[in-house]
């Protein structure tokens, strides 16, 4: 009886306890000014109660008038004696709010809170209606500083920033616009690109790995330019049967995606043993090169035309290199591709602002952040990346590069070595043990 007894009290304190944890957080939120609305979310993870927001940002910071939208924010909150994690999503957020196992990677080392943002202008953020005018890296820097100044009053411990990706470079920029902001910084992969064609990727491509693993990529993009007339009927039908519209006709979308398979089987680090023997048979080649390089990825109608936009306007991006089958491409209709292929005409005469990359350049040459940078060595993002932070004797910005490491670089999957050593560093800067 006396156990039952114990038993039920146990259980009840836990329903009370959580009840209690649940309405201080729910009076936090009803107390920031910015909280348009909240809901509660359950996840897997139990130790955390999650809430995806709606935080009320200006469109134009310098412009009140310019009007406000509504930007996503997940709130994972571990308790108010835990530091908190910032995710710098890059992109939209739906991966992360529906899937019940999302878990940040920082976020469980650190046992953290976290608050994970969905950049301006994608999915659940779009604002209505849509001016790209006010999709500039310089706004969405006041977006992460605001919703950070809105927390920091409940959550007195320890700030850190994350992202992967672009979501990396958010997190590499926002250190440089609000210094202030963050403890420490911990992005992953993140580019910081100086224009629309970067420039640095194509040579960084020529050296990367092993020669005899550069050449058989270069073989099998040969083999594709060679049976080109052969493989556009199969390329034709697979584009009508997924009902893809382009902006250019389908035979210079096949040339960009043999070009653009370089760049993929080094940013995922795919093994060129993958590749099937280049005297496969034509449906052979074209299954495997379909399953690398979608040709959804240069269609008309594209679920990330918000990166593309802010990629010609002010975040860059990349080029190809052509000389090796000058034979094969067209040039004009390879350079300045990404304007013409992925966007409307509207941006046909949009010039790139490098004002972004010059004021996050002179930030961290001149000063010395607790930062903690992760790039993957075969990667091509690398090659934009700031890596060159390794030359200026820096004592708190650690650059970890993976061995053979691709997009997929993370602290946990990084050799022994370099990950006790991060994880040593963390809880140095962060305190969270």
């Amino acid at each position: 009886m006396n156990k039952r007894f114990f038993t039920l009290l146990s259980l009840l304190f836990v329903v009370l306890f959580a009840t209690a944890q649940k309405n201080e957080v729910e009076q936090m939120l009803k107390k920031i000014k910015t909280v348009s609305s909240y809901e509660k979310i359950e996840k897997a993870d139990t130790t955390r109660q999650y809430y995806l927001m709606k935080i009320t940002q200006l469109l134009d910071p310098n412009n009140p008038a310019a009007g406000t939208f509504e930007q996503r924010v997940m709130l994972g909150h571990r308790g108010y004696d835990r530091p908190v994690v910032v995710v710098t999503e890059g992109y939209g957020g739906d991966y992360a709010f529906k899937n019940p196992k999302y878990m940040e990677e920082l976020t469980k080392i650190m046992d953290a809170n976290m608050l994970f943002v969905e950049y301006r202008y994608f999915s659940g953020s779009m604002p209505e209606p849509c001016n790209w005018e006010y999709l500039t890296v310089a706004n969405s820097m006041v977006d992460y500083h605001n919703i950070i100044t809105s927390f920091k009053p409940y959550y007195n411990k320890k700030w850190a920033s994350t992202g992967i990706s672009k979501g990396g470079s958010t997190s590499i920029f926002l250190r440089a616009y609000y210094p202030e902001d963050l403890d420490v910084s911990v992005p992953y992969v993140g580019p910081l690109s100086c224009a629309v064609e970067d420039g640095r990727h194509e040579s960084f491509l020529e050296q990367v790995s092993t020669k005899a693993n550069r050449d058989a990529i270069r073989a099998y993009q040969t083999e594709m330019f060679e049976r080109k007339e052969r493989m556009m009927p199969l390329f034709d039908a697979y584009c009508l049967e997924k009902e893809l519209i382009f902006r250019v006709p389908t035979s210079t979308i096949y040339d960009l995606l043999v070009l653009e398979y370089q760049f993929s089987m080094w940013q995922w680090g795919t093994p060129v043993s993958t590749i099937p023997a280049l005297d496969s048979e034509d449906k052979v080649l074209f299954d495997y090169f379909i399953k690398m390089c979608g040709p959804d990825y240069f269609a008309a109608e594209n679920k990330i035309e918000s990166f593309f936009v802010q990629a010609v306007k002010d975040f860059g991006y990349y080029g190809y290199n052509i000389e090796p089958f000058h034979k094969y491409v067209n040039a004009e209709e390879v350079e300045g591709y990404l304007k013409r292929v992925l966007l409307t005409e509207e941006f046909a005469d949009v010039k790139f602002d490098d004002s972004n990359y010059r004021f996050v350049t002179d930030y961290y040459t001149e000063n010395d952040p607790k930062a903690i940078m992760i790039y993957g060595e075969v990667d091509p993002w690398t090659a934009s990346g700031v890596t060159w932070l390794r030359d200026r004797n820096k004592e708190n910005i650690k650059i970890f590069i993976q061995p053979g490491g691709s997009h997929t670089a993370r602290i946990l999957n990084m050799p022994e070595k370099m990950r006790d050593e991060i994880l040593e560093q963390l809880n140095e800067w962060m305190q969270y043990k």
